[in-house]
């Protein structure tokens, strides 16, 4: 059901545009089953990559995480490397990915990713976490770093600086920074699994909501209020722990 409708709306957008579609995908709990942004920073830590954070790193940028408004805890994971060549950023996390091999990839939208790629459409991963964190799973799913829109800051001769770049792509950031690219286009398709993509998969014309947490995990109740959200509006919705989504 979920498949025919989403072939049958590219076929329709192919037909009635001559602009190459869009699709837009969040990463985390949406391609796959991991936090590749809170995964990376904890690689960092375990290491000893960073210099000068504060006591107990990460219990400091969770409090500040959920202090209210999360987006300058997120742009500091980005600042935190500061003074490093973004060859070496890039290389840990790489690193960091390789140690949850294999990446915990849901196969349903690796498989959907792979169809629109068949068929012409411009596959975009927008993500709150640090873009550099995030661009080695899209690599796996075949998506080139410059389609990866996450949070990052400027670059000085290829070293990481403090300088925010760009939109923080969280809530209505995540569509704001994708029109920014496309000079305006919307995507014909998105999907997502919390509240935090609710403002992407509103810009869309056909939206799949997903999620996969358990009631015991941190993230169930913000996919649980897009689940509401998405059958009160009559987007797609699947849950991974419910069975496979065939393509």
């Amino acid at each position: 059901m979920i498949e025919e409708k989403i072939k049958a709306g590219l076929a329709t957008e192919l037909r009635s545009s001559s602009r190459r579609p869009i699709a837009a995908f969040d990463a985390d709990g949406t391609l796959w089953n991991t936090d590749l942004g809170e995964a990376f920073f904890k690689y960092q830590i375990s290491q000893g990559l960073l210099k000068n954070l504060p006591e107990e790193p990460w219990q400091y940028y969770r409090k500040w995480k959920e202090s209210g408004d999360p987006r300058p805890a997120y742009l500091w994971l980005a600042q935190i490397n500061e003074g490093h060549p973004i060859s070496e950023v890039r290389a840990w996390a790489e690193a960091a990915v390789c140690v949850q091999s294999p990446l915990p990839i849901f196969e349903e939208q690796k498989r959907l990713i792979e169809y629109f790629q068949a068929n012409k459409v411009d596959v975009f991963v927008i993500t709150a976490s640090v873009a550099w964190a995030v661009e080695p799973g899209a690599k796996r799913l075949g998506i080139p770093f410059e389609k990866v829109l996450g949070v990052q800051t400027k670059l000085q001769k290829d070293i990481v600086t403090k300088e925010q770049n760009g939109k923080i792509t969280y809530r209505e950031g995540k569509l704001e920074a994708l029109l920014e690219i496309t000079g305006g286009q919307k995507p014909f398709f998105a999907s997502g699994n919390t509240m935090g993509d609710l403002a992407l998969l509103e810009g869309a014309k056909l939206r799949l909501t997903v999620g996969a947490a358990t009631e015991t995990e941190e993230l169930f109740a913000t996919e649980e209020n897009l689940r509401k959200e998405a059958h009160a509006r009559g987007w797609m919705v699947h849950q991974f722990k419910t069975g496979p989504l065939s393509w």
